[in-house]
């Protein structure tokens, strides 16, 4: 057990060092495959002993229960806001005040510690004996918001300090130490994320620092473990139990550094003033621009501490300290017209052509306007004088029409209650922000509906991937789902790069996926919110598409787990002739669209009313065979581990689920102990 316990700290060690140089340095000195095989090592071994998991543990940063409100708590010392400056006469009269206030012995000695001023969410940290104790919103400054578990799953905090595995650059362990920051969202991070939420017609964000902040306070830690958040550091607050404290700031972001915290390398220390007012003078202009993150200006402190305590405060605003502040990059522009493009997965996205207007430095002539609700809730119309932001490299936006300028020639704007592209009508469910076209041919959205189609969890068609879409498309080969089922041999042979054995190996993988049933083929479809486990209720409750694109809304609200808005969309979708042609070419292509209806739950159904959840790699079934498998038998799948949870089906490489099981007393089974189970349970008594 000793040597147990020792590879388990090592292995801690190691994961807690190179999170370190990924999130805290930008240096990492392994790749994502090296760590993971660290990763999955020491889940292994903490499933193996679960007596060994401990709380700060780098596997147990998991979401914790949903929250009902967030708790008050008061900061060990007040969380100051600065005063601003947006001028150098302005910086200048700072400073002017600074040395009234001063001897004549520190004027001649003031450092400036100058560090940029990161737009995201001011979070305060608390460590007890090197262990994350607290996460705290700033609040007014006195008063905070509890945290804690929505920022124990941002990978870029550490667990523990410090967490240099060099021992002798670790340094003491403070007894109390807390810590302020920022939490921030990269750009391009964000303009994916949005991205991901347009083509779904889910909520998009104005800019990173709302995102970053509306992510941290969300009431399910669930929601922000999948936000990519990441943290600068850049105060201490209080420290205890270290008998040699930083003596100045520039010392402290040194002493947060050795304790493994992310600090901005981009921080400078100088000597002369006349240097800080140059700094603030060129670096919105050479440096700004270039960064990964939003920054609306600079921040300028006085080094030394002494100076610091001397100076003292005006109100809530240090003496020592002041924002310097770049102008917004807003501009005012005509908005000449909305028009509607179509995204990937068919959603119809409004966006503002404007009469070109320079933003920070490029001439912009169109804008984002997010949704249908956006373009109301604001009231936009055709012909507004409206004000454009841009920062950085986010895509500019309409932010706010300006309402006293209208002449009384402005338009309402309305969605069109058709496609643009394909002219097929466009659907809005309720309670969706976003407007979709469900043509499954529309040319718009047919690359990324072919890729879905053929992907793995879907027809599942080897050697048949986006490239080979594109390139179908392109050629006019592949106009709807079904064509990928009519494709030519001959045509393929004629292509570059498509050998013989190439074109005979893609059209038996496109044969053999004709026998994938009904439950993959609802999923290839690419309907509104039918995944696989959607689709597989309700193939096992119709037994066929025939029975199924007959349904009425009704009908399909019948079926367990489909609600009003998930039948509308499957009504929806059938309701549309190109759809059901492409089902009738579909099935003329000889694919299979139906299978035993699973038996009602007054029959013999041997899994019925158990839930699993599959982990890893198993011996003879495929996730997808073994999900099918237990769905057959009456059995349910589900995501995650809980409480609810029958058995854990675990193959190689299980990963974490495995410690969660062990941790709720999950019975854990490997594929023949499922067979064991079905067979078992189907018997007939003796």
């Amino acid at each position: 057990m000793a040597e147990v316990t020792a590879r388990i700290e090592a292995l801690r060690g190691a994961i807690r060092h190179h999170a370190y140089r990924y999130y805290a340095m930008d240096q990492p000195e392994i790749t994502d495959a090296e760590y993971d095989v660290l990763w999955r090592e020491l889940v292994a071994l903490e499933a193996e002993h679960p007596e060994l998991i401990a709380p700060d543990s780098p596997t147990q940063r998991v979401p914790g229960e949903a929250a009902g409100r967030f708790v008050k708590v008061r900061h060990a010392a007040p969380i100051l806001s600065l005063a601003n400056a947006f001028a150098p006469d302005e910086l200048a009269a700072w400073r002017e005040r600074i040395l009234k206030l001063l001897p004549t012995s520190d004027q001649a000695s003031l450092e400036y510690v100058v560090e940029p001023k990161i737009d995201g969410l001011t979070v305060v940290l608390t460590y007890e004996e090197g262990r994350f104790k607290l996460g705290a919103t700033r609040g007014d400054g006195e008063v905070g918001e509890d945290i804690t578990s929505n920022l124990r799953t941002v990978k870029a905090l550490p667990m523990t300090i410090p967490v240099n595995r060099d021992e002798e650059a670790r340094g003491a362990v403070p007894r109390r130490l807390v810590v302020r920051g920022e939490a921030y969202v990269r750009v391009a991070d964000f303009q994916r994320f949005n991205d991901q939420q347009a083509e779904t017609g889910d909520r998009t964000y104005a800019n990173p620092r709302n995102f970053a902040a509306g992510s941290l306070r969300q009431l399910d830690p669930q929601i922000t473990a999948g936000r990519p958040i990441r943290l600068w550091l850049y105060q201490i607050v209080s420290l205890e139990g270290d008998d040699h404290p930083p003596r100045t700031q520039w010392d402290s972001l040194a002493y947060l550094r050795r304790m493994g915290f992310a600090v901005e390398s981009r921080s400078r220390l100088l000597g002369d003033f006349d240097e800080v007012l140059e700094t603030c003078q060129t670096w919105g202009d050479t440096e700004r621009p270039n960064l990964p993150y939003q920054a609306d200006g600079l921040v300028i402190k006085l080094n030394d501490f002494g100076v610091q305590v001397r100076l003292g405060y005006v109100g809530k605003d240090p003496r020592w300290a002041i924002a310097y502040k770049y102008p917004a990059e807003e501009a005012v522009t005509r908005l000449l017209d909305i028009k509607v493009n179509v995204g990937r997965t068919g959603t119809l996205n409004p966006y503002a052509v404007l009469e070109p207007v320079e933003v920070g430095g490029v001439t912009v002539s169109s804008a984002t306007l997010h949704n249908e609700d956006y373009i109301r809730d604001k009231d936009i119309r055709i012909g507004d004088r409206v004000a454009v932001k841009r920062a950085g490299e986010v895509i500019p936006q309409v932010l706010r029409p300006l309402v006293e300028l209208r002449t009384g020639e402005e338009r309402s704007w309305e969605m069109p209650e058709r496609c643009p592209v394909c002219g097929e009508p466009a659907v809005r469910l309720a309670g969706e922000a976003a407007t979709y076209c469900v043509n499954s041919a529309c040319p718009a959205q047919l690359v990324r509906g072919v890729e879905h189609f053929v992907s793995r969890g879907a027809m599942d068609i080897a050697g048949f991937g986006i490239k080979q879409a594109e390139l179908f498309v392109e050629l006019g080969y592949v106009r709807d789902l079904a064509d990928v089922y009519y494709l030519d041999p001959e045509k393929l042979a004629t292509l570059e790069g498509f050998g013989d054995k190439k074109v005979s190996n893609l059209i038996s993988a496109i044969e053999a996926s004709k026998q994938r049933g009904p439950t993959r083929l609802l999923t290839a479809l690419g309907i509104r919110g039918v995944g696989e486990v959607v689709a597989a209720d309700l193939a096992a409750y119709y037994g066929s598409l025939d029975a199924l694109l007959n349904s009425t809304i009704e009908e399909l609200k019948a079926v367990p787990g489909i609600g009003p808005v998930l039948a509308e969309s499957i009504a929806g979708w059938f309701s549309h002739e190109p759809n059901l042609q492409v089902v009738a070419r579909l099935k003329a292509a000889g694919l299979e669209t139906a299978q035993a209806r699973t038996p009602s739950p007054t029959g013999a159904v041997p899994l019925a009313g158990l839930t699993f959840v599959i982990s890893g790699t198993l011996p003879s079934m495929s996730r997808d065979d073994a999900r099918d498998f237990i769905k057959v038998h009456g059995g349910k799948v589900t995501d995650s581990v809980s409480k609810n949870t029958d058995y854990l089906l675990a193959g190689e490489s299980a990963g974490s689920k495995l410690a969660k099981a062990a941790q709720l007393g999950v019975p854990v089974i490997d594929e023949a102990r499922l067979r064991e189970l079905a067979a078992a349970l189907t018997s007939p008594a003796v």
